[in-house]
């Protein structure tokens, strides 16, 4: 991967409305867009899925294989299924309406792990004691990595059941101490671990169930984290309704990795990017610009509730 260069400074996110824009309806009363394609399936129920609950036989029925994944200064294990075993397909990366991509290690989710430690480095984000909320789970590396670095609480969620039994769940008892493992309830461990649960649904109707979008209770996550959740322009809609919804104010922030542009699907970071600007309520910049030859170019934006939020940090992140 090619890192940013050294004089490289934080970019203050200035976009252009793209036609892939002005088809889209966020539904937010900001009059840019027109219409949103609605999905031909209706989404799967919501539910949390609890871990002491996963039954043996989606261990007997799905093969789960470990490996690790060096990230630099951080080794964690990811565990590997097969499509096929889970939801009876050849192994498609994305069949919309019923499997999302979760079951494949995507580069957005190592990309946001990367940029996590820097940032912890540089001191730009403390890890003690936040609200964490990873959307689009999938694997759930980043979310296991603010488990390890003293997050209070650590919510995972993906759009299929499947994934938080089969994968997510399986990948948190790989990389964590048997003292932090989730309990047979939803109280953090009582040797100082995070409250770790699991959700399932669609981002339209997912913030029913999330803890910390609930009205009754202290409002917001302190930090909500997604990897290549943008891919689909009709999803961000959706998907930034849900964020609003769910992130702390004032003082929460959105760390995001994903392609500049999803060719062929309309989506990417800087589509959404857009959509947080002319909103108005968020400001963000641009932690990382990365390109290793064999992919789109990938980002790693910064976004915080506020708009009169600036902010100037160290020279961007460096990946290799």
């Amino acid at each position: 991967m090619a890192a940013d260069s050294e004089g490289f400074e934080r970019e203050r996110f200035r976009m252009f409305q793209s036609s892939d824009e002005r088809r889209l309806d966020l539904g937010l009363g900001l009059g840019f867009l027109d219409s949103v394609e609605r999905p031909l399936l209706p989404p799967p129920p919501c539910v949390e899925v609890l871990p002491w609950k996963v039954s043996e036989s989606d261990s007997e029925s799905v093969k789960y294989t470990v490996e690790e994944v060096d990230l630099g200064s951080v080794k964690l294990l990811k565990g590997r299924v097969r499509t096929q075993d889970v939801f009876s397909l050849s192994n498609s990366d994305l069949v919309p309406g019923k499997y999302e991509g979760g079951l494949k290690l995507w580069e957005g989710s190592i990309d946001l792990v990367k940029t996590l430690e820097s940032e912890a480095c540089t001191g730009s984000l403390s890890f003690e004691g936040k609200r964490v909320l990873e959307l689009g789970c999938g694997h759930g590396l980043p979310g296991i990595f603010m488990c390890i670095k003293g997050a209070s609480a650590v919510h995972f969620q993906d759009f299929n059941e499947e994934v938080l039994r089969c994968l997510t769940i399986p990948n948190v008892h790989m990389n964590l101490p048997e003292q932090f493992q989730p309990m047979h309830s939803n109280a953090a461990s009582s040797d100082g671990g995070p409250e770790i649960r699991f959700f399932a649904g669609d981002w339209s109707e997912v913030n029913s169930i999330l803890p910390f979008a609930q009205g009754d209770l202290p409002a917001g996550y302190d930090v909500i984290l997604m990897a290549e959740t943008v891919y689909s322009i009709t999803a961000l809609p959706n998907l930034y309704r849900l964020i609003k919804m769910c992130l702390s104010q004032p003082d929460g922030v959105l760390y995001m990795a994903g392609k500049k542009h999803y060719f062929g699907v309309g989506g990417g970071t800087r589509p959404f990017l857009s959509i947080v600007q002319k909103d108005g309520t968020m400001a963000s910049s641009l932690i990382a610009e990365l390109a290793d030859g064999s992919s789109n170019v990938r980002e790693v934006p910064y976004s915080k509730c506020g708009m009169q939020y600036k902010e100037h940090r160290p020279k961007a992140l460096m990946v290799t």
